[in-house]
């Protein structure tokens, strides 16, 4: 039996838009000899849909495209989609994979069984759990279908945790294992995985072991594409009941995937660096957000720093340089160097760059504040009026073109607060927001690899914000290693602060960094949408109170 994996860039709510490229990947699989194609979940109506689905103009649309896509489909079809709940006991809808045969009426649905309300999903809000899977039968093939979820209580990390401190995820039902009760000849799965570095590995992982658990071959069929924080990096897979892997989807791009299940092509496995993968999925969100939320053009600082270097080549990837402007604000603390720094980047990239001195405000807002001010020393109050002019003059550029916003702060800066409201977190999308600080150095030792465009002192100056003289990063933060480290063990892994860090980090700084991102919660609710590429990322997936002891 072949069987098409048609891994596509959905939009939430573009119902035409989907169905176009659901029937285009299916004409491809026709021809291609597939017997059914499989497309991801939730994939007609756009995942994820969120409180869109509480509209009931967008169920019903919903379903009008459903039964368009019976009329016009060139072949059978799993699809994702929504389907309402008839029981007046309940949430409103399923969570459903409906399986579609040219030119019938749509009656067969399979519907998820296990509803993640962790991290970034709350699908409970929305979707009642389905007691029982579902086998289907095509062309003489019993197919078992499960959607995403469905298939990680599996996951070999559950039986193994990483780290004590991560609690084991559990449900009471196990659809693959009444699968396999059931009897199937092949188990698909459509997903909407969010990406995470590192996942393509350990979903190979996962059906690797599904596969060996029931003797069967296993196929996932994975979204591709950004939408909002989440990205999705497809890399859709097949493997064989010895969990040989016999097809993998591009990464971060669309693909049609025809597996012939009655032969046992193996195929390598495609795994990226780590800071390829993350820059990879940078530029896709980058771009994704852009198309989806109408910006052809973006803008945003540029210091001369590794930040903002990396964001601006993740940028001129994403939209083209020509749609890309950076603009220098040279202050009265800026160092000729990273002016130098800036140009050089800018030139090299080919994006535009124009040069805005914030002095001259700043003067302004001296003279004004000076009454107010009277007999106090300076502070962090002027270094942060310094941020916030510069936040002002890239606002009002934005709103002049209609470019898209781009801040630059790095994770690590975020996490501890050092960042400024209204200032450099003032934009409409948080790149890289979500890449620590020692990742954003590798991603530009990466990107230079490509094509030397960052120039060498940025990679090796000192970190700074140049709001004083002589500024420095680590005059207010430990090193970026340890730092990191810290972070990765307590926002990532939720373990204790004395656990955190570096073995020889005194367990004071454990105390007042752990203290600090606490603290810090409120700016990250002010923050500007952030592309996830990390375990737990802020945001959403990442729910706190503010007010709090």
């Amino acid at each position: 039996m072949k069987i098409a994996l048609g891994q596509i860039n959905t939009v939430v709510g573009d119902f035409e838009g989907n169905s176009r490229k659901i029937l285009s990947a299916a004409s491809l699989a026709s021809s291609r000899g597939a017997d059914l194609a499989v497309f991801p979940e939730l994939a007609l109506p756009g995942y994820p849909p969120r409180d869109l689905v509480l509209r009931a103009e967008f169920v019903s649309a919903a379903g009008r495209a459903l039964a368009e896509l019976s009329r016009r489909a060139p072949l059978p079809l799993l699809v994702g989609t929504l389907l309402p709940n008839r029981s007046k006991i309940g949430n409103p809808l399923f969570n459903a994979a409906a399986y579609v045969q040219p030119r019938r009426p749509v009656r067969t649905f399979a519907r998820k069984m296990l509803i993640p309300t962790y991290d970034v999903f709350d699908e409970l809000r929305y979707f009642e759990p389905s007691d029982r899977p579902t086998v289907l039968s095509v062309g003489g093939y019993r197919i078992g279908v499960s959607i995403c979820e469905d298939i990680w209580n599996e996951d070999p990390f559950l039986a193994r945790p990483l780290r004590k401190f991560i609690p084991v995820r559990r449900y009471a039902k196990n659809p693959v294992g009444m699968l396999k009760k059931m009897g199937f000849d092949l188990l698909v799965n459509l997903s909407a995985s969010p990406f995470e570095l590192g996942k393509a590995t350990r979903r190979l992982r996962l059906l690797r072991s599904v596969a060996r658990k029931c003797h069967r071959p296993v196929a996932l069929v994975n979204l591709v594409g950004g939408n909002d924080e989440l990205l999705f990096d497809g890399n859709s897979l097949a493997v064989d009941a010895s969990g040989t892997l016999l097809a993998q989807g591009r990464a971060f791009s669309e693909d049609v995937q025809v597996v012939d299940f009655s032969k046992s092509a193996r195929v390598p496995f495609s795994e990226m660096p780590r800071a390829e993968e993350a820059y990879e999925a940078l530029v896709m969100g980058t771009r994704d957000y852009a198309r989806k939320t109408g910006f052809r053009s973006a803008v945003l600082g540029l210091s001369g720093g590794i930040d903002s270097s990396v964001t601006a080549c993740v940028a001129a990837a994403a939209l083209g340089p020509k749609n890309v402007t950076g603009v220098l604000m040279p202050g009265p603390f800026s160092s000729k160097g990273s002016i130098r720094d800036a140009e050089l980047l800018a030139r090299a990239l080919g994006i535009s760059a124009i040069t805005v001195p914030i002095s001259p405000p700043f003067r302004a807002f001296q003279s004004a504040l000076r009454p107010v001010f009277k007999g106090l020393p300076r502070d962090v109050t002027e270094e942060n009026l310094q941020a916030r002019i510069r936040g002002t003059l890239l606002m009002a550029v934005s709103n002049k073109f209609g470019h898209l916003l781009l801040t630059t702060g790095n994770k690590s800066e975020l996490s501890v607060g050092y960042c400024t409201l209204y200032g450099d977190m003032c934009g409409g999308l948080a790149v890289i927001s979500d890449v620590p600080k020692m990742l954003v150095y590798e991603i530009g030792r990466h990107i230079n690899r490509l094509r030397r465009v960052i120039p060498e002192a940025v990679f090796t100056k000192a970190p700074s914000a140049e709001l004083r003289p002589n500024q420095t990063d680590q005059d207010s933060l430990p090193p970026y290693s340890a730092l990191d480290a810290f972070i990765d063990d307590y926002v990532e892994w939720i373990r204790p602060a004395p656990a955190c860090g570096p073995r020889r980090m005194p367990a004071a700084l454990r105390e007042k960094l752990a203290a600090d991102i606490d603290r810090a919660e409120y700016k990250r609710r002010q923050a500007a949408p952030g592309l996830r590429i990390t375990r737990h990322a802020f945001g959403y997936g990442r729910r706190l109170p503010i007010a709090r002891k």
